[in-house]
């Protein structure tokens, strides 16, 4: 049975993301010189008819052509098909990648791991990806991976298929942005070897996972650059930020506990967002003077800070989720 999952600008209709492991008997990927002529021509059209309708806004033609765990909870692809919509309407699309995964047996399969591509004596190379899933049923499937130019940037937009009756069924669809503030993964990944070289390695480390977000095109795929990339982001990991942040961050007369930070590119400049936990944000008055502590005590901590990014925007979060933001300007920070 498919579920569907989503992260954000994606929704999809598969399946949950697992750790990589060796191949399991009964699974197969053809991908690249190794799929057959009918094979690769029929899933290539089922993601151009499903593009068209997606640039369309046709979440009805969607939704009907839809595998049935999918269409009975379609709210998540509905949603990424309309946000999306504007961008796609006038939008290039190419194939980047397609992928066929067969599984047999006759039960479904807690743990499915698909080599696809050829491997080296040291893992994965160019030309090879791994996919990782849980809880697949037998049968075929597709995955196919378009680039979108649009007027407003570049993105990957993948299509999960499953083969019914000889008929590519939609099963997921997920659209990524594969550029942050114009700038795409690699860019991220020198810039963040230069913060290494330069001994700042929080910079580094931030830069590092904004490099493999923008090359991870779907949350159950792995290749070498994204392998590559998480091993470098190891060799940065600080003491005090063993996940990239401090867990708790001490400021004028209290402490603060952090949610996450992360890297954020918009209209050319990169900046830096951290969450942190706030029991009420209504008095907003209030929230923005512990905005400006936070991020006060955060560049205190680590004055690298300033080299790395354009601003940072300090969010006060409920634990319903409601949050009230403010964006400091680096220049501006005293």
């Amino acid at each position: 049975m498919l579920r569907r999952v989503g992260n954000s600008r994606a929704a999809g209709g598969w399946l949950a993301l697992l750790m990589l492991a060796g191949a399991a008997w009964g699974q197969s990927c053809s991908t690249g010189e190794d799929f057959e002529a009918p094979a690769r021509a029929g899933l290539e059209a089922a993601a151009h008819k499903y593009f068209a309708l997606a640039a369309k806004g046709d979440v009805a033609g969607l939704k009907e052509s839809a595998i049935p765990s999918v269409a009975e909870a379609f709210s998540g692809i509905a949603g990424a098909v309309q946000e999306n919509q504007a961008a796609f309407a006038k939008a290039l699309s190419t194939v980047k990648a397609i992928y066929l995964l067969t599984t047999e047996g006759s039960a479904p399969l807690d743990r499915a791991e698909f080599l696809c591509g050829v491997f080296g004596k040291s893992g994965q190379t160019a030309s090879s990806s791994v996919f990782v899933l849980n809880g697949l049923q037998p049968g075929r499937y597709g995955v196919a991976i378009l680039d979108v130019t649009g007027d407003d940037g570049r993105y990957a937009v993948s299509f999960v298929l499953q083969d019914v009756t000889g008929e590519w069924r939609l099963g997921g669809y997920y659209v990524k942005p594969t550029l942050a503030a114009g700038h795409d993964s690699g860019w991220f990944a020198d810039q963040a070897r230069g913060f290494a070289a330069k001994g700042q390695k929080h910079n580094a480390w931030f830069y590092f996972l904004q490099a493999r977000n923008l090359a991870t095109l779907v949350p159950f795929l792995s290749t070498r650059e994204t392998d590559r990339l998480y091993d470098e982001m190891q060799k940065v990991a600080s003491a005090d930020a063993p996940e990239g942040f401090p867990v708790e961050l001490a400021g004028v007369g209290r402490t603060y506990k952090i949610k996450s930070m992360f890297a954020y590119g918009v209209a050319g400049e990169v900046n830096l967002v951290v969450k942190y936990e706030a029991a009420d944000v209504s008095d907003t008055v209030k929230t923005f003077t512990e905005n400006q502590s936070v991020v006060r005590a955060l560049v205190g901590k680590w004055p690298e800070l300033r080299d790395g990014f354009g601003a940072i925007v300090a969010r006060a979060t409920e634990a319903s989720g409601r949050d009230f933001g403010t964006l400091v300007q680096m220049k501006e920070l005293k």
